[in-house]
C-alpha cells in the first residue's frame, strides 16, 4: 500500500514528527516526506534520528533527524526552534512519541507511573504548547496526537498509558476548541493493535497473545503501519480543513465490543 494524496500534498510545508525514528512514527514521517513535506523527526536516541532521516533522503524525501526528549520542555523549545531554524517554518505536528509496557497496577512503581505519563502527556503538552504558538504567529497549522483505545475504553495492565493517553485526549480537544480562532486543527489517530512495532511486541509478546487479540478483531487482522500514517497525512491536510477536534479509531472495529468479550 501507497500514500494515497497526491506526492506534492505538503510542497513546501514542514512537519515535525517526535517519536519518528521508529513504528508507526516513522512510518508517517515517511509518508509525510515523500507527500512533499521537509520532515524533522524528534527522538532521544541520535543514532535511530540519524538512521531514519537517511533513509528518508534516499527516498527522495527531505528530512533531518534533531535530538529531543519531549519529558524537558526546554529541550523541546530547542528542537521546535531548530527545526524553525533549519527550515524557515513550522506547519504541522505528529506528538507520536509513547512509552508503554504492561503491569498490575498495584505493582506500579511511583517511577513506572511518572515515566510513561511524563513522556505520553506532558510531552505531547510541550511540543502542542511551543509548536502551537509559532503556528499562532504564522497564522495556522495542524497538530496531530496519536492516541490508544485504552484511553476511553478500560482494559488491564496499562493504566498508565490509558491514564494519560485519555489526558491527550482531553487535550486534543479543549485545543481544538481554543484554537481554532488561530487557524490550528488538532486531531487524534488511534491506532489498533499495529504490525511491525514495538508496542506489539511488547504489550503482545507471545503467539497465544497475538491470537488472542486477533479472535477480538471483527476484521480479522493487525493494522498496517501504512494505514494509519495515510489516515495521519488526511488530517494533516487541507482535505481535512473542517474536522478537528476529531479523535479516529483506526482498530478493525475491536473497540466496538468484541474485543471485550474475548478478553474476559
Amino acid at each position: 500500500m501507497k500514500p494515497m494524496l497526491a506526492s506534492d500534498t505538503f510542497a513546501g510545508r514542514v512537519a515535525l514528527v517526535t517519536g519518528g525514528g521508529s513504528g508507526i512514527g516513522y512510518e508517517i514521517a515517511k509518508t509525510l516526506g515523500l507527500l512533499g513535506a521537509k520532515v524533522v523527526i524528534g527522538s532521544r536516541r541520535q543514532e535511530v534520528i540519524d538512521q531514519a532521516a537517511t533513509e528518508l533522503r534516499a527516498l527522495g524525501a527531505e528530512a533531518i533527524g534533531l535530538r529531543v526528549d519531549v519529558r524537558d520542555p526546554e529541550q523541546v523549545e530547542a528542537f521546535v526552534d531548530g527545526a524553525e531554524a533549519e527550515y524557515g517554518r513550522i506547519d504541522m505536528l505528529v506528538n507520536s512519541a509513547a512509552g508503554n509496557f504492561r503491569v498490575k497496577a498495584e505493582e506500579m512503581s511511583v517511577n513506572a507511573w511518572r515515566a510513561v505519563v511524563s513522556i505520553v502527556l506532558d510531552g505531547t503538552w510541550y511540543c502542542s504548547q511551543i509548536a502551537g504558538r509559532k503556528m499562532i504567529a504564522a497564522g495556522g497549522g495542524s497538530i496531530l496526537n496519536i492516541g490508544t483505545v485504552g484511553g476511553f475504553h478500560g482494559g488491564p495492565l496499562a493504566v498508565h498509558s490509558a491514564s494519560a493517553k485519555a489526558g491527550v485526549l482531553a487535550m486534543t480537544r479543549t485545543l481544538a476548541v481554543e484554537w481554532g480562532q488561530h487557524n490550528i486543527r488538532v486531531n487524534l489517530v488511534t491506532p489498533g493493535s499495529t504490525a511491525d512495532t514495538g508496542a506489539v511486541a511488547q504489550l503482545f509478546p507471545t503467539e497465544a497473545d497475538r491470537e488472542r487479540i486477533l479472535r477480538g478483531v471483527p476484521r480479522g487482522r493487525l493494522a498496517e503501519r501504512i494505514e494509519i500514517a495515510n489516515a495521519v497525512a488526511y488530517l494533516l491536510s487541507d482535505y481535512a480543513d473542517f474536522i478537528t477536534g476529531e479523535n479516529l479509531v483506526i482498530d478493525g472495529g475491536r473497540w466496538l465490543g468484541k474485543g471485550h468479550l474475548e478478553n474476559r
